[in-house]
């Protein structure tokens, strides 16, 4: 059952794209013991596809059918696998045009900015050449990169809130699912620690049952105890990171958007100096923004493939795939174990119930036996308690005057007869076969054999892997969709502000320098007109 953790572990990996699996993997006894797995590595086709010969399923073949950079750009047909180098390879390579960007961007216009320094500084000239048209079109272009890069900023900011709020909701209902799955386990220890103590008539639990539920109870604590903490510490872990890159995108979204602006406001008012600062800073800035969603396409691949690998392994749980390296649905022999114990207890505490009835309750003694076997019970038969399982622990079909655990208290209730001490033990006063000590015997008995009984499907569901199906299928339906859609929207917003920002700063620097053109232009012009005048009055 620790392998219950693996899989909401399995939702962490998905949410912070960690690049390793777990190798180490848990048995329920809590022992650091490796588990073998039961399936094997392999994956799985898009929508639900044929088997192969090796009963092996390839996850989100389809969509992960991108060229392989380390297979001389071959397609990789391995489908979803974070364990593979070949798929964070082809997936990387997704990212592959935005980070050639970044590094084109980096090199190519700090070169040009080592130029324009150069000229500027050594080749002085003039002769200060102007376009009204040029002057014009680098106005417009700068206002309109401007609004985009607003536009990207105002996408980037919202995208990653609406991100935030998705993954938010995701690692509830990962919580909720690893509370509920720990909180069944110590119900389901703590009903079996009480079978222990159950006293009918003086008769306990063989001591053999007893030693077997003491094997049991530490193993499901310690799953319980470690799914709970485990938990505990990885969502903490997540919050953190994801409130780290929240922090991070509102920063970028922040910075890119003041800068845009302020570079606008700076080049119209024609402050040079403070225009090519920003140009610099904006150089650095645009280059990291452009890793940045590089980084943020490769990991919407990621959720999104991982969304598509989840929703295709619901409709395949037992082949084998991918997934199963990293979380085996659930350790066959422990939930045998545990099903095992459940059934055996709740059968032996039934028939505990059932022989005092026949031997005691329903018997009719002569006088000459003393209590507490004889204590004058009388009236109609006690009707016995129906066992949900035949001695060999299959399932069994309840007899026609047998009792239910949904009905047994209420049954048996008109059956209790009115007592008085005699010597310390109660004697019926009045008709019935049930005294009151008894019939809360028997109804303590009842409780913890129904509560047993009816872990049967939690149990189950954690063999069949229900519970990872269930959980899955929730994800791909109500998580997914929200994930995939807001990390778009976040590299989206990244790559239009980085563009558009990209954009500004080449027309900061031709609108600068219009604009002293223009103004040195104006200069000569007032100069020129001035000089023929001043020759008129030497003359």
């Amino acid at each position: 059952m620790t392998s219950i953790f693996r899989i909401l572990s399995f939702v962490f990996l998905l949410l912070v794209v960690s690049l390793s699996q777990v190798d180490a993997k848990f048995d329920v006894s809590g022992n650091n013991e490796l588990v073998e797995s039961r399936r094997s590595f392999a994956e799985l086709p898009s929508p639900p596809g044929p088997l192969v010969a090796n009963s092996s399923f390839i996850l989100a073949a389809e969509r992960t059918n991108r060229k392989d950079p380390l297979n001389g750009y071959a397609h990789y047909t391995g489908g979803w696998n974070i364990s593979e180098t070949h798929y964070w390879a082809s997936v990387g390579y997704t990212a592959f045009p935005a980070f050639i960007v970044a590094i084109v961007w980096f090199a190519g216009f700090g070169l040009v900015l080592l130029l324009i320094c150069c000229c500027y500084c050594c080749c002085r000239r003039r002769s200060y050449s102007y376009s009204r048209t040029c002057y014009a079109l680098s106005l417009v272009f700068l206002i309109l990169f401007t609004i985009a890069a607003i536009a990207g900023s105002c996408i980037l900011y919202i995208g990653q809130g609406k991100f935030h709020n998705s993954t938010s909701g995701t690692l509830d209902y990962v919580e909720h699912q690893a509370n509920f799955t720990a909180d069944n386990l110590k119900n389901f220890s703590s009903s079996l620690a009480a079978a222990k103590n159950i006293d009918v008539n003086h008769i306990f639990l063989p001591a053999d049952v007893q030693g077997r539920i003491d094997s049991i109870q530490k193993k499901l604590n310690s799953s319980a105890n470690e799914l709970s903490t485990r938990a505990s510490s990885n969502l903490d872990k997540i919050d953190d990171v994801l409130d780290t890159v929240q922090l991070l995108l509102i920063i970028v979204a922040s910075v890119m958007l003041v800068l845009a602006f302020l570079g606008l406001v700076l080049s119209v008012l024609g402050l040079q100096f403070l225009v090519y600062i920003l140009v610099i800073i904006g150089w650095i800035l645009v280059a990291g923004t452009f890793i940045l969603c590089g980084i943020a396409l490769l990991f919407h691949n990621v959720v999104a493939d991982t969304c598509v690998a989840m929703d295709e392994w619901v409709a395949h749980p037992q082949a084998q795939t991918a997934l199963d390296d990293i979380l085996p649905c659930v350790d066959a022999a422990t939930v045998g174990e545990s099903m095992n114990r459940s059934r055996e207890v709740t059968f032996q505490l039934v028939n505990i119930v059932n022989q005092a009835i026949l031997n005691i309750s329903n018997g009719d003694f002569p006088p000459v036996v003393p209590p507490p076997v004889n204590y004058n019970q009388s009236g109609p038969k006690v009707p016995p308690l129906c066992s949900p399982y035949l001695p060999d622990m299959s399932n069994r079909t309840c007899l026609s005057g047998e009792v239910n655990f949904d009905n047994a208290s209420q049954v048996w209730q008109g059956f209790v007869c009115q007592t008085k001490l005699v010597n310390g033990n109660e004697v019926c006063t009045t008709p019935g076969r049930l005294t009151p000590s008894l019939y809360n015997q028997f109804i303590a008995s009842i409780k913890v054999s129904s509560g047993l009984y009816h872990y049967s499907p939690f149990l189950a569901q954690l063999a069949d892997c229900t519970f990872v199906r269930e959980t899955f299928a929730h994800i791909t339906t109500e998580d997914c969709p929200g994930l995939t859609r807001y990390s778009k929207w976040v590299y989206s917003g990244l790559a239009l502000v980085s563009a558009a920002v990209m954009l500004s700063l080449v027309f900061w620097v031709i609108y600068a320098r219009e604009r002293r053109h223009r103004k040195y232009n104006k200069q000569f012009i007032v100069q020129s007109e001035q000089q023929p005048l001043g020759g008129h009055d030497k003359s």
